[in-house]
């Protein structure tokens, strides 16, 4: 493991009950593998679907542009001072059901090199070597104010 949580938490603002996840495995500067661990227990299954529950594709988006945000904000010498913010979400494709105890990875790379903060990345997501979605997205780095 690359970053646990705790090292993530220094880059990205996001926190319980939002922070979406766990690990990072791999980082270079153009290309991140971030992990997820969908536990029963997380509260969107209570509505998502009671009965038949399904991690939303909505939250596995934000979960891939959280692990993009970790590749983009590495990128700066001094993270801690900017924030990544996602401008567009391209050809997402939603492949396989993601359920209560999968694990999902997310492998992400940069598509062109990174220009006036502007950052373009392709993603896809696994659940045991089995892709669950894909999507392109556009994310800008902006420092605080």
């Amino acid at each position: 493991m690359l970053l646990d949580i705790e090292a993530i938490k220094k880059l990205l603002p996001h926190r319980d009950p939002f922070l979406l996840i766990d690990k990072i495995l791999e980082l270079t500067p153009t290309h991140v593998v971030g992990v997820k661990h969908v536990l029963p227990t997380e509260d969107y299954f209570r509505g998502h679907f009671p009965g038949n529950p399904v991690m939303p594709g909505v939250l596995q988006v934000e979960a891939m542009a959280q692990v993009g945000g970790v590749l983009v904000l590495k990128t700066v010498p001094d993270p801690e001072n900017y924030l990544t913010y996602f401008l567009k979400i391209e050809d997402a494709k939603f492949k396989n059901m993601v359920l209560p105890g999968d694990t999902i990875i997310f492998v992400l790379d940069l598509l062109e090199p990174i220009r006036r903060g502007l950052c373009r990345m392709r993603g896809t997501a696994y659940v045991n070597d089995k892709v669950v979605m894909q999507a392109d997205m556009l994310a800008q780095i902006i420092k605080k104010p």
